[in-house]
């Protein structure tokens, strides 16, 4: 009898694990199939008649949900596989090309070592500490490129085609050094310490501009500008706000890297979000007198601080954490002045900084003719970076480009460096197309930037959703809600438009500039849809 139990007992496990795995395993497969799960079996496929190879360093992110979230195929990582963004001018750089003479680099790094490390009278906490900051050098022959930090990693690997190669491992690095390294020291940025507390209440702009951003150093001894946060994500600039009075937001500095990375103009430095400890990592490390004054207690018991300038203009208010933690962006620096000196341009197309009056390109439909006057405009790559650089503004609904600032190294041609994005993201259901006037007047925009407009139109590139992706790297998901994401696309259409009418008018030879993509032979305008 026993026997004979156990052999009943055997049969029926057997049944249940065989009914298990024929009938219940497969009907839970499909449910969430047809939830939308991407599992091996549903794999997105990949468009044919594209030379598709997955770069299996590219790294999908190591921060927040992203390593859980993003399929193992994912848009992103098709866009940035597609022939478009695989230039063949990139993969032959030579040392002309880079911005920074490796041993004059190499010389500054080992001096700024060296006064890093008396900062460090104290280990960071926890395991945030990176192998980097314990770099000791003496001379550059003993300096290994292995051994560097990320951001002097970046830095070196600038070049004339843009900030960073596509994809660059380096970048990934450094948002997570920006994201999770010790903060050793704060202080105020340079251009708060030229303003020296001082405001001119009777000019309408306040330099809002160089008020309540920070630069933090940090245990690798990179530096970073910190923006705290001063508008909610759900919250749009209000209706009665001028452009340049609006909030400068630090989630917009994060969205705009990330959609620069996307457009492949690689002209934003890297930006990571980030949660700061307002006492422990600004005013117990800061080095600055009068930056550690400006903090307090807040009724409600939150740590606060604000820029010098309120005691003579209120034209700026405290921000304050919740009570320490405080959200805000953090930027990477470019490498100094002396090592890489840049100049500052006014734009073509700058706005009218007063409550009245308005520009000559306001008023002029013809003031492209104007502009390329000027020699620098009439040739070369110069009006054609402004355009890119409108179409940039145009995505992100930025209007307060007033100047820009490019790499002398570089010369006239060289890219635009797209500083300062913290006005953008403002209102998701405003499309100013106003921002748009250098490429509407000038009907020119580059067979590059063109056709990969054209391919984040496309379901399988759609920007929305690899720029909704691409976010999911940041620590501070969500970075911006859902009806920014979507006024992207929105947005996209009608650049497409805008450039549609040009061609119409002036025909596409007179409208589409040849520079010279050599993998875009075989993508023509004809053959994608507008």
């Amino acid at each position: 009898m026993r026997k004979d139990r156990l052999v009943i007992t055997l049969l029926c496990v057997t049944l249940l694990s065989a009914d298990l795995y024929f009938v219940l395993l497969p009907e839970i497969k499909a449910r969430l199939i047809g939830a939308g799960c991407l599992c091996e079996e549903k794999q997105e496929a990949v468009p044919t008649g594209l030379n598709f190879t997955l770069d299996d360093g590219y790294k999908k992110g190591t921060q927040g949900p992203s390593s859980a979230v993003l399929p193992k195929l994912s848009k992103l990582r098709l866009l940035f596989a597609h022939p478009l963004y695989q230039p063949k001018a990139t993969k032959r750089l030579k040392v002309r090309d880079f911005l920074l003479k490796r041993d004059e680099a190499l010389h500054s790094f080992s001096k700024k070592m060296a006064r890093c490390n008396r900062l460090k009278n104290k280990p960071a906490a926890g395991n945030q500490t990176s192998t980097n900051a314990a770099i000791k050098v003496t001379t550059n022959a003993a300096i290994k490129v292995n051994s560097l930090p990320s951001w002097l990693k970046f830095q070196l690997g600038i070049n004339r085609y843009g900030l960073y190669s596509q994809p660059d491992s380096r970048v990934d690095q450094l948002i997570k050094d920006l994201g999770t390294l010790s903060v050793i020291q704060a202080d105020f940025t340079q251009d708060e310490k030229a303003l020296n507390g001082y405001c001119d209440c009777s000019k309408v702009v306040k330099p809002s501009g160089v008020h309540l951003k920070l630069a933090l150093r940090f245990s690798d001894c990179g530096k970073a500008m910190f923006k705290p946060m001063r508008q909610t994500r759900e919250e749009e600039t209000p209706e009665n706000f001028f452009y340049f009075t609006d909030f400068q937001r630090h989630n917009a500095e994060i969205a705009a890297f990330h959609l620069d990375r996307i457009l492949d103009f690689r002209r934003v430095p890297p930006v990571a979000g980030r949660s700061i400890n307002v006492t422990k990592e600004i005013r117990e490390v800061a080095t600055n007198e009068e930056l550690e004054s400006v903090f307090f207690i807040s009724p409600a018991k939150n740590v606060c601080f604000f820029a010098r300038c309120p005691y003579t203009c209120k034209s700026e208010y405290a921000v304050c954490g919740n009570p320490h933690l405080l959200e805000g962006s953090l930027s990477a620096y470019l490498p100094s002045l002396k090592l890489a000196p840049r100049v500052a341009i006014p734009n073509p197309w700058i706005r009218s900084y007063t409550f009245a009056g308005k520009m000559d390109w306001e008023t002029n439909p013809f003031y492209c003719s104007e502009v390329k006057k000027n020699p620098i405009y009439n040739t070369g790559k110069r009006l054609l970076n402004i355009i890119d650089m409108a179409v940039f503004d145009f995505l992100i609904g930025n209007k307060d480009r007033h100047h820009f600032e490019v790499f002398t190294n570089f010369g006239d041609d060289g890219f635009l460096i797209h500083l300062d994005n913290a006005r953008g993201f403002g209102k998701h259901s405003e499309d100013d197309i106003t921002i748009l006037a250098p490429l509407i007047q000038c009907c020119m925009i580059k067979n590059s930037t063109l056709l990969k407009l054209q391919l984040l139109s496309l379901p399988d590139y759609k920007l929305s959703d690899v720029m909704r992706e691409s976010l999911l790297q940041d620590l501070l998901v969500p970075v911006i809600t859902e009806p920014h994401l979507l006024a992207l696309d929105r947005r996209l259409v009608r650049i497409l438009k805008a450039v549609q009418d040009c061609i119409k008018t002036f025909g596409e030879k007179n409208v589409i500039a040849d520079d010279s993509l050599k993998n875009s032979s075989s993508f023509s305008i004809r053959t994608m849809n507008v």
